[in-house]
C-alpha cells in the first residue's frame, strides 16, 4: 500500500477532451492533411488478398489532379455520355435539395436534409453498382433514388405526407423505402444499416444469389457498437457488402474527434 508521503508525489489525472480545430461557419484548416500526388496510388487485382491493400486504408487515393482530370490507374475511363449524364444526375439532386428545403422552411413540410457536397457519393455509386444490388443507405443518399430512375413526385408525396405517399405515412419525410429500386428503408438510427446491409448479403451469398449490398453511415456512427458488429460479421463470413464511412467532419453537432478521427483514417478502422 502507497504512503501518504508517496501519493503526494503522483501527478495528478486529466480527461482528455478532443476539441474541433474550426466550428461551421469558420475556415477550416486542412493544413495538417498529407494529400498525394493524384493517380500515385496504386490500384490491386480485384482477386488481391486483403494484405495486399491495407496499406490504402492509411492515405487518400486521389483520382482528380488539380486542373479535374482523372488519371493513374484508379482512372474508370468513363465515356462523355456517362459523364455527362453522371453530372446531370448530381445537378438534379442539388436542385431537388434546395427546392425541398425552402419548403420545408416555408413550413410546407417538417422535415428535410440535404447532402450539399455529397451528390457524387451517392451518383457514382449508383452508377458503379448492379440496378438489382440492395442499398443501405443514410438520409444523404437520395442521389442513389435519382440515379436509378424513381420518380420525384414520389419523393415528394412522401416528404409532403400527403394522400399519395408511397409509405402511407409510415416513415419520416425523407426516410424513403421502396424494394424495385433496390433502396432498404432509412433508419433515423444510421449506425443500423451496416449490420443490416451485412445480413442481407450474407443471405444473398446463402442462396447462392449474385446480389451485392452496400451501406452508408457517417464519421459519427463509427463510434457506435453497430459498426464494429457489422465490420466483424463481413470479415468472419466475408460477405459481398460494400460498407461506405462518409466522412463529412461532423456528426450533427459533434466533429469526428469525438469518434476518433483525430487518431487513425475511418477506412483503417475497417481492418480492426
Amino acid at each position: 500500500m502507497s504512503s501518504p508521503e508517496l501519493k503526494k508525489n503522483r501527478p495528478s489525472l486529466s480527461l482528455r477532451i478532443p476539441q474541433p480545430k474550426s466550428r461551421p461557419g469558420d475556415t477550416p484548416d486542412f493544413s495538417n492533411l498529407i494529400i498525394p500526388d493524384a493517380g500515385a496510388a496504386p490500384r490491386p487485382d480485384i482477386a488481391a488478398h486483403p494484405r495486399e491493400m491495407m496499406n490504402l486504408a492509411w492515405s487518400l487515393i486521389r483520382v482528380l489532379d488539380s486542373k479535374g482530370r482523372a488519371v493513374g490507374p484508379w482512372d474508370p475511363r468513363l465515356n462523355p455520355e456517362t459523364l455527362r449524364r453522371a453530372l446531370n444526375h448530381m445537378l438534379l439532386v442539388r436542385a431537388f435539395d434546395d427546392r425541398m428545403y425552402r419548403a420545408q422552411r416555408q413550413g410546407k413540410t417538417s422535415f428535410y436534409m440535404k447532402c450539399t457536397g455529397e451528390e457524387a457519393i451517392a451518383v457514382a455509386q449508383a452508377y458503379a453498382l448492379d440496378r438489382n444490388d440492395m442499398c443501405f443507405p443514410s438520409y444523404r443518399q437520395q442521389g442513389l433514388l435519382i440515379a436509378r430512375g424513381y420518380p420525384l413526385v414520389d419523393m415528394m408525396n412522401q416528404i409532403y405526407s400527403n394522400a399519395q405517399d408511397p409509405v402511407k405515412g409510415r416513415q419520416l419525410p425523407i426516410m424513403y423505402s421502396t424494394k424495385e429500386y433496390g433502396f432498404f428503408s432509412i433508419s433515423g438510427n444510421l449506425g443500423t444499416q451496416f449490420p443490416q446491409a451485412v445480413g442481407w448479403a450474407m443471405a444473398s451469398a446463402y442462396k447462392g444469389d449474385d446480389r451485392i449490398a452496400a451501406g452508408w453511415i457517417g464519421d459519427g456512427t463509427t463510434a457506435e457498437g453497430d459498426f464494429h458488429y457489422a465490420c466483424n460479421f463481413a470479415s468472419v463470413y466475408r460477405a459481398p457488402v460494400i460498407l461506405n464511412v462518409v466522412n463529412n467532419q461532423w456528426a450533427i453537432s459533434s466533429f469526428q474527434g469525438i469518434a476518433g478521427g483525430e487518431e487513425s483514417t475511418f477506412a483503417a478502422r475497417g481492418i480492426g
